[in-house]
């Protein structure tokens, strides 16, 4: 749809981590720079956290794209929701190892042939785990005794390990201090800063071929700050929407208030609310309202209005009630055509019988 409207050659926001659309921030850089410095190391473990979404798997495949075969074999794990057997066999069948039906000592046995072998040959085994705070503390040992695997001089395997940043915490934690003795380099990836924000969104563009068609504003690169914090998959998120309403509106210059009218969009679907502290940081404007002190012969000010949030809470509670007594009326109503379709089909009592339902009267 844009993309014919803007003439470029992809979605440039997509949100699959492509090492291609990398872009070199100052925390990107020096994350890589970390990994790369392990490499060379050749030994134990490199660190990298981050927030959602702050770019930790486009690293981490931009590092496996410039890997020379020649020197360096690796295995890479995304699924770490598992058991520290099925870790092992995740690492094996990335090194294009037999791993089913294949016991425990077994698959470590195979898996230290190979390394040796690749020792050998003067290649270097790397085992790079994404998503690594799911690691259950057992599979994370299983990693440890497997960098602990040697040759005379070096290391057989090295792992570096991609994780949010709860993982810091657990790597602190009891029990993993001679893991952490193995910690060559560490890193927290930060989130872009405000005045990385239009190289990072340029640099995605030029690389589907933009011709400077959307132009985008100077103050529209602010509010995309504004709203996402400086996170790649949130600016990502939010400029793929942004160019699906420029096409729709027929804009090809996009400011400030196209991106908070697409923003909205976005937090409404979300199941939120543009609150009016979010309006207000938005637009960069205070609340300019004065609050004089109340004396006692001066009747205090009306209390301020309601958030927007408020009201539309009642609202829906409004709705709620509303929706729940038409469903009450459309029960009693069934409920009345039930009852009179089951006196139409019963046959009428005996009159003994009905009168024997008060066989005690009064006495005058």
């Amino acid at each position: 749809m844009y993309r014919a409207f803007y003439n470029l050659g992809a979605r440039p926001f997509q949100l699959i981590p492509n090492p291609k659309f990398f872009f070199g921030s100052n925390s990107h850089r020096r994350a890589l720079a970390y990994l790369r410095y392990g490499l060379g190391h050749g030994e134990g473990f490199v660190v990298v956290t981050g927030d959602v979404g702050t770019g930790k798997t486009t690293i981490a495949r931009m590092l496996m794209k410039g890997l020379n075969p020649e020197r360096v074999v690796a295995s890479q794990v995304v699924m770490t929701q598992v058991g520290p057997d099925d870790l092992l066999r995740l690492v094996a069948a990335g090194f294009g190892l037999p791993y089913q039906r294949v016991g425990k000592a077994s698959l470590i046995a195979e898996l230290e042939g190979f390394f040796r072998a690749c020792d050998e040959e003067g290649k270097s085994a790397l085992v790079v785990v994404d998503e690594a705070q799911s690691l259950p503390a057992r599979a994370l040992e299983e990693l440890r005794m497997l960098i602990n695997l040697q040759s005379d001089d070096r290391s057989l395997v090295q792992c570096f390990l991609l994780g949010q940043k709860e993982f810091r915490q657990t790597m602190r934690s009891k029990g993993f201090e001679q893991l952490r003795q193995r910690v060559v380099a560490a890193y927290h990836l930060s989130p872009l800063r405000s005045k990385e924000i239009r190289g990072y969104i340029e640099h995605r563009l030029q690389v589907v071929g933009w011709r400077e068609d959307p132009q985008f504003e100077p103050d529209a690169y602010t509010a995309i700050y504004e709203q996402t914090s400086g996170v790649p998959r949130r600016i990502n998120t939010l400029c793929e929407r942004l160019l699906l309403y420029g096409y729709l509106q027929r804009l090809h210059v996009l400011g400030r208030e196209a991106v908070l009218e697409v923003s909205g969009d976005i937090k409404n679907e979300q199941g939120g609310e543009t609150s009016v502290a979010d309006q207000t940081r938005a637009t960069g404007e205070g609340l300019r309202v004065a609050q004089p002190i109340p004396s006692a012969d001066r009747p205090s000010d009306p209390p301020p209005p309601k958030p927007a949030s408020v009201d539309a809470e009642h609202a829906r509670l409004a709705q709620l009630e509303s929706s729940m007594q038409t469903l009450a009326q459309t029960l009693r109503t069934e409920l009345s055509l039930l009852r009179e379709q089951v006196s139409k089909e019963s046959p009428p009592e005996p009159a003994a019988r009905s009168s024997a339902k008060f066989p005690f009267r009064r006495r005058p």
